[in-house]
């Protein structure tokens, strides 16, 4: 084998690393366009578009099928299954927006679908709180509130979530336009960018170093410490890193307690060199929204007309797609929405009882305050995170590759 030689000058490694960031982006968008084949033009199977068979998205088989906190059999409760996936918020890449960054790019095809699942869980947090779990979606839905919500994440500058503010606040956490995020950094990005938005109504806490702290989140959410009522309502993630290169399965009965929980909104990860949005499962597969399929940018407006009406159809998708919870990634983020501090109170006994107790080593730590020992910074957090506390200094420059890896799925 030929040997490749290190780059000894400063041009030398500047020219190396665009030659193999330019490779990787060839590489992502050609399997971006093999999966679009692969989906069909709306993003479902192949075997469903255009062939008029019946779409294989949930087993025909007797089981529960747990979506986002709603349970439902697979049998004989499909459509409605069906029903409760379309009304979730879909944000896929798409083409032809307003030139975005100092590239100026048009689209965000081959690395935007992590910042599109950021999209999908904020959009799920907002409609659960604005309009109830208990909402579905329609062609004809006019409602005001609805608007409001897909509105923001419009691909436009004046966009509260549009993927130019997530792409251009990237930048504060080192990621420049065109560049792949984690799921820590999309989660970072969001907590940033509702703050900007008083309609929102919405906080999000990001737990760090697999710790939920309770006194963090309290003077988060409450503006009053006194009065209980003042509670904002809090967009709980929780960045995990669950193996090196592969899951560890001791992890996964505690991932399915995650989607069974109210006020859960999914998980931000994927599967090796893809972005996925996790919304529930179904016996050992794991089903999600997919943001790999590339559709036009447009604006749904007031949905007064015809082009409004079919640009809103392009966010949402009937068929939920499902892999083995073995084959996601090991990175991820769990999201949980606290609409109040009873529901907050609510949460935490559950994931105590339920989720840290399902398996042998629990996903992460719950504290009544900060600890004293070492803090993690988002950069520490992207290289490594479920690893022993007192291990995890030591354990980044080792993991570093490892986690760059999953980087590659946007």
């Amino acid at each position: 084998m030929e040997r490749i030689e290190k780059p000894t000058t400063l041009s030398g490694i500047v020219l190396q690393y665009r030659s193999f960031h330019c490779f990787i982006y060839q590489w992502c968008t050609r399997m971006d366009s093999v999966f679009e084949a692969y989906l069909g033009p709306d993003g479902m199977l192949g075997a469903v578009a255009g062939s008029g068979s019946e779409p294989d998205d949930i087993p025909k088989v007797n089981s529960k099928v747990w979506v986002l906190g709603k349970q439902y059999n697979a049998v004989q409760e499909l459509d409605l299954i069906r029903r409760d996936i379309k009304s979730r918020l879909w944000c896929t890449y798409r083409r032809g927006f307003v030139p975005l960054g100092e590239p100026q790019l048009t689209t965000d095809k081959g690395w935007g679908c992590m910042l599109r699942c950021g999209q999908m869980v904020l959009a799920q947090a907002l409609i659960d709180l604005h309009l109830g779990r208990d909402w579905f979606w329609s062609t004809e839905c006019r409602d005001s509130t609805y608007l409001k919500i897909v509105n923001r994440f419009e691909d436009s500058r004046k966009s509260y979530f549009s993927i130019h503010q997530i792409a251009l606040m990237g930048d504060s956490e080192d990621k420049k336009v065109g560049q792949w995020f984690g799921p820590n950094t999309v989660s970072q990005v969001l907590k940033k960018l509702v703050r900007y938005d008083d309609w929102c109504s919405l906080v999000i806490h990001v737990a760090m170093d697999n710790v939920i702290v309770i006194d963090d989140i309290i003077a988060l959410c409450l503006e009053k410490p006194q009065n209980e009522e003042s509670w904002k309502p809090l967009l709980l993630m929780i960045p995990l890193r669950l193996g090196l290169s592969d899951i560890n399965p001791i992890y996964i009965p505690a991932l399915k307690k995650c989607f069974e929980l109210v006020g859960n909104c999914g998980m931000i990860g994927g599967r090796p060199n893809q972005a996925l949005y996790f919304v529930g499962y179904i016996d050992d597969e794991v089903l999600y929204l997919d943001p790999h399929t590339t559709q036009r940018s447009g604006t749904v407006g007031q949905k007064t007309s015809a082009d409004e009406i079919d640009f809103d159809e392009t966010f949402h998708q009937k068929y939920a797609g499902r892999i083995n919870f073995a084959q996601m990634d090991p990175s991820l983020a769990l999201c949980f929405l606290c609409k109040s501090r009873v529901a907050f109170d609510i949460l935490l006994d559950k994931l105590k009882t339920e989720v840290l107790s399902a398996s042998p080593q629990p996903l992460f730590e719950i504290m009544q305050k900060p600890s004293s020992e070492w803090k993690s910074t988002v950069a520490d957090f992207e290289n490594v995170n479920h690893t022993p506390r007192e291990l995890r200094r030591a354990c980044c420059d080792d993991l570093l590759d490892s986690d760059e890896d999953f980087e590659f799925i946007s």
